[in-house]
């Protein structure tokens, strides 16, 4: 405690390596058949499936002012 100084440690190669390709992938990604695929489903599949899942369940339930004992679907 008295004297060292804890702040000079030594970096890690690796580690560094790894945040100089984290904060410049973009200039290094591509358009290939995968990425496309994955941007694809993340584009429209998983919101689409989402939103369907939405409009079937709009208005199905009224969780607004609940008591214990009263039931959630709207009969």
């Amino acid at each position: 405690m008295a004297g060292l100084k804890h702040f000079k440690m030594a970096l890690d190669p690796a580690i560094i390596r790894l945040g100089n390709m984290n904060s410049n992938r973009y200039k290094y990604f591509r358009w290939t058949p995968y990425t496309a695929w994955l941007s694809f489903v993340y584009i429209g599949v998983v919101p689409g499936i989402v939103g369907y899942i939405a409009y079937t369940t709009d208005g199905k339930w009224d969780l607004r002012a609940k008591r214990r004992g009263d039931i959630i679907a709207e009969i």
